[in-house]
């Protein structure tokens, strides 16, 4: 199977599946003499980590990471980093049932046209049980980025309940004190309680994440077919579930005029012009403005559910399936931190490709 890596110069390939011995990354490019340890890794594995609350997957897994190559002595050597996620908690056992049938919703089909063969224990390589691999790389990427850039995300929409909360009160550190990720608490009480309503249905729920870089300077990104909210867009909609992405008012420009759209600027300090708005999230042109860099995107309900669905089996016959075991009932709950660590990833490698052409 091609195509499990991206990045330029901070190139990251994924390996490894849902119900196999272990998943990990490769991470390839990260300038030498940066500090890292395992620990760097870990915290940002154990938000996206699965069984920590009763509204994501009650399938246990320590998530501890080990960096097999790359570091010594605490610093990064410039070589290939390894990092290995061991699977501790599988329960194959759960998809004995549908092993000869097709998900609706789910890649199983299109796993099999294409490659006339499937894992079908949790779906494989199209689980999201591989996110945990690019999160690890994305805990890398920010000690490219350093202390300078900050990347956040909040679960800002529950099914088609919205978080009404305007943006510029959003309480950030409460995003880490619910297992919603929501920078609003009374929001996340209420969506926890909507989130039992629908697991003991046996149901699930969309949802969307917004997505954040603070402290990206102007310049990163380059013209036509190297634009920074292309890489952004493409990394976002790599991830599992994701079905649709905006860059700044998205979708909502289309409803604006010219007039309200194009953000002001009136000079500001050292030179550089001080924006009044941020409609195009940060990026003009396909380079950074100097402005945070906004993106959000939608995730599709879980696929796996409890409620019988008419599908197909590997032969074409007409059946009834209804996937058993351990499922989020939201899976963009746990999208939040993956969304954090591509784009730190997509960031990292333009921060590299634009030193690497421009100098500084």
């Amino acid at each position: 199977m091609s195509h499990n890596s991206f990045g330029h110069l901070f190139r990251v390939t994924t390996f490894g599946e849902s119900h196999g011995p272990a998943i990990g990354c490769v991470v390839d490019g990260t300038p030498p003499r940066l500090s890292l340890d395992e620990a760097d890794l870990q915290r940002d594995l154990d938000r996206r980590r699965p069984g920590q609350s009763r509204h994501t997957t009650q399938r246990r897994e320590a998530d501890a990471a080990r960096i097999l190559s790359g570091v010594f002595e605490g610093l990064t050597t410039g070589t290939p980093i390894a990092v290995l996620i061991e699977n501790t908690d599988q329960r194959s056992k759960d998809y004995g049932d549908i092993a000869g049938k097709f998900r609706p919703g789910h890649a199983d089909y299109t796993y099999e046209a294409k490659y006339g063969i499937r894992d079908h224990r949790g779906g494989g390589r199209s689980s999201a049980r591989e996110t945990a691999s690019r999160v690890a790389a994305g805990a890398i990427a920010r000690k490219v980025l350093g202390d300078g850039v900050s990347v956040r995300a909040a679960l800002v929409q529950l099914g088609a309940d919205r978080l009404e909360v305007p943006a510029d009160s959003w309480d950030w550190d409460e995003v880490d004190r619910n297992p919603l990720f929501c920078p609003d608490a009374a929001t996340a009480e209420r969506w926890a309680a909507r989130l039992d309503d629908v697991r003991k249905s046996g149901d699930s729920i969309g949802a969307v994440v917004h997505v954040e870089a603070l402290g990206v300077p102007a310049g990163w990104g380059a013209p036509v077919y190297g634009k920074l909210d292309q890489d952004i867009a493409a990394a976002l909609m790599s991830i599992n579930a994701v079905k649709g992405v905006e860059i700044g008012a998205g979708f909502g420009a289309a409803a604006l005029r010219g007039s309200e759209n194009a953000d002001e600027m009136e000079p500001g300090p050292n030179g550089a012009p001080h924006f009044t708005s941020n409609h195009a999230g940060g990026i003009l042109g396909g380079i950074s403005s100097g402005q945070p860099v906004v993106a959000r995107f939608a995730v599709k309900p879980t696929s796996s559910i409890l409620v019988p669905r008419r599908t197909v089996d590997r032969d074409g016959r007409a059946t009834e399936i209804i996937t058993r075991g351990r499922h989020d009932p939201c899976v963009g709950i746990r999208a939040v931190p993956v969304a954090e660590a591509m784009m730190a990833c997509v960031l990292a490698d333009h921060a590299l490709r634009h030193r690497a052409q421009c100098g500084g």
